[in-house]
């Protein structure tokens, strides 16, 4: 999970749609914690429009007929819970408690389309959060209630399946489908490696029709780059052994 946090979104994304996933962007929730990044294997809860004689739980009545907590009670290290809330922006589904007790067991983050609550307190837990908004209701308060735990939703109009990866960043969260994460990060280091190379020529005032995308002219030197830079990371640092 390292690797493809470490990859990003928009290299995910874009790196997805050459294995054939056009758009893979979960369109809607943006981060609410910059500078945090994610990737994760995706617990999924689904929301569906209110209807009273189906759901008529109160904030903290009957507390085990409130899915939205069983989602967390899946939780494992690494975890991103990944909410259709249908957009709805005036039900928190999640607030301070609840996502106390999802950090304390290993989550990572969440994506909601819609909304949570407590949002300065769920700031401070460490968690990555992409949501649409905030407000002070609670998840059943208005006009959706949580139907389903861990089943394919369609989370900012993409199709989240349970188990697949989420990566999420400052520019978004993208959603890979298990089945493709290994091709996924070793076609998504290649293209990270030469974006390095090209990164540095290009803040030396290099030709941007050159190295960007790495042309056919420029890629000798940047095998050359590439083998000086793989064999200083292969030589060990022997300075304090000599020195001793």
């Amino acid at each position: 999970m390292r690797g493809l946090a470490a990859i990003g979104s928009a290299t995910a994304s874009s790196e997805l749609n050459r294995l054939g996933i056009r758009n893979a962007h979960i369109s809607g929730p943006v981060s609410w914690t910059p500078g945090v990044s994610v990737a994760g294997p995706a617990l999924t809860l689904q929301f569906m429009p209110k209807r009273e004689d189906l759901y008529q739980v109160d904030e903290y009545a009957e507390p085990e007929k409130q899915l939205h907590r069983h989602v967390l009670y899946h939780t494992q290290p690494g975890d991103v819970v990944v909410v259709d809330a249908r957009g709805n922006m005036s039900s928190g589904v999640f607030g301070e408690m609840m996502l106390s007790y999802f950090a304390g067991r290993g989550g990572r983050g969440i994506i909601v389309d819609g909304c949570i609550r407590d949002v300065r307190r769920a700031r401070t837990l460490g968690l990555g959060l992409w949501i649409r908004g905030v407000t002070p209701n609670f998840h059943s308060q208005t006009d959706i209630f949580p139907t389903a735990v861990n089943v394919p939703v369609a989370c900012g109009n993409t199709v989240v399946e349970p188990g697949d990866i989420i990566v999420a960043d400052d520019d978004g969260a993208v959603v890979v489908p298990i089945a493709l994460a290994p091709r996924l990060v070793e076609a998504a280091s290649r293209h990270a490696e030469w974006e390095d190379f090209a990164r540095i020529r290009l803040a030396e005032g290099g030709d941007l029709r050159r190295y960007y995308p790495l042309s056919d002219e420029a890629r000798p030197e940047y095998e050359q780059w590439r083998a000086t830079r793989l064999d200083g990371l292969a030589r060990p640092d022997r300075s304090e052994e000599i020195a001793s």
